[in-house]
């Protein structure tokens, strides 16, 4: 084995050709081979020897290698079979990494925080194939798992579009269903030209750390209404709300929104989260369940 770290492109070649390994188009394969970024992100997360992390997709290692420098224990779920002989060469010195094959979007969370690390809370990092970034993102926040953090590397236009406040092109429904779980932070930008492959956009590492507290709220009704509202963003909140799913009539949405204090001629971009929280409360019961 050559006495050098795994983010060495060189080094990367010789193992990838090794094994025979092709990169998968499907699977969104990318890996980084940048120690400067490797390094990055494992400060982003504030990683210590007390901590236990949950790392989705390493890859050859590359980050899980940094990660297990400074961790307790490192549990990587990796979902390419391919991929496994070769973590098993390349993180064969470390003997606080765990690998597991699987989807990370069909294995049991919480058992594994239980029963592989030490209950939690745990932070998550990953390296986040640009096609599945939500999904994975949405089911770590929304499980009520025992998880402290999530730092990830994902399409810098995502990451973006996360941190964006109101009055602001790129806020959305997703600005809102990020941040109502989580405080969300840009952390690192990213070149694509540290990926092998090289992707054709730049990234960026977002840090989301999970509220203790979350508002209280009927969760579907208050995402149903930020989707409603952004459903039709040029429309104003009253227009968008009563052509939406909601099932009312536009007397109702318009009393909801003055008793709301929220002008009517205001549009989903202009509000924040305080302010759908109000409309969600406000409303009658809607039939959605």
């Amino acid at each position: 084995m050559i006495d050098k770290r795994l983010y060495s492109p060189k080094y990367v070649r010789e193992i990838l050709d090794r094994y025979g390994f092709k990169f998968s188009k499907s699977l969104g394969q990318n890996f980084l081979i940048d120690g400067n970024i490797v390094r990055k992100i494992s400060q982003a997360g504030d990683i210590t020897k007390e901590d236990y992390v949950l790392e989705i997709g390493p890859g050859i290692g590359t980050l899980t290698e940094e990660l297990a420098l400074n961790a307790k224990k490192v549990v990587a779920v990796e979902l390419d079979e391919s991929l496994l002989p070769v973590l098993d060469e390349t993180l064969r010195d470390y003997d606080n990494i765990e690998i597991i094959h699987g989807d990370i979007l069909k294995v049991d969370i919480h058992k594994l925080i239980e029963e592989k690390l030490g209950g939690g809370p745990v932070k998550v990092v990953a390296n986040l194939p640009y096609y599945v970034t939500t999904p994975i993102i949405a089911r770590l926040i929304e499980e009520d798992l025992n998880i402290h953090s999530i730092i990830v590397m994902i399409q810098k236009e995502v990451a973006d579009r996360i941190v964006a406040v109101p009055n602001n092109k790129q806020y959305g429904s997703l600005s809102v269903f990020v941040n109502f779980y989580t405080h969300a932070e840009i952390m690192v930008k990213v070149s694509k030209t540290v990926f092998m492959p090289q992707p054709k956009v730049d990234s960026a590492v977002i840090k989301l750390v999970l509220k203790k507290e979350l508002p209280d709220v009927d969760r579907k009704v208050f995402f149903k209404v930020v989707k409603s509202a952004f459903g039709k963003r040029r429309k104003t909140i009253l227009n968008s709300l009563s052509s939406s799913g909601l099932g009312l009539d536009k007397e109702i949405i318009k009393e909801v929104l003055e008793k709301s204090e929220i002008p009517l001629e205001k549009r989903a971009e202009n509000l924040n989260i305080e302010d759908f929280l109000k409309i969600s409360k406000t409303l009658p019961p809607l039939d959605i369940y």
